[in-house]
């Protein structure tokens, strides 16, 4: 972790103001959601990033792959039950052309 050497107080309401400069270098936005972590005697801010979360699990992750130019973000698990889903839909159609098939045979 580096050390900016800049310090902040805390206002009566428990705020605290990210210098312009930080927001700037990190491209954190107004209005932009941050997540909190806690992590033994530390706060994390980080921009949250939900368009890193999977379109199916809504996992946030970094094993999420992105697809499609990023329009399409699966975590592993949602690509699992994304290509199940796809077999299925495969399976149905086999069995429509089958049934086609041998409607056709009648007509």
């Amino acid at each position: 972790m580096k050390s900016t050497g800049i310090t902040r107080k805390i206002d009566e309401l428990g705020r605290i103001v990210i210098p312009m400069e930080l927001r700037r270098s990190l491209e954190i936005l107004e209005k932009d959601p941050m997540e909190i972590f806690v992590d033994n005697d530390k706060i994390i801010l980080k921009k949250h990033q939900s368009h890193h979360a999977c379109m199916i699990t809504g996992e946030i992750s970094e094993r999420n792959i992105s697809l499609a130019n990023g329009k399409i973000i699966l975590s592993p698990e949602g690509t699992e039950f994304l290509i199940s889903q796809i077999k299925q839909i495969q399976q149905l159609q086999e069995l429509q052309k089958q049934y086609n098939g041998e409607t056709e045979k009648y007509q």
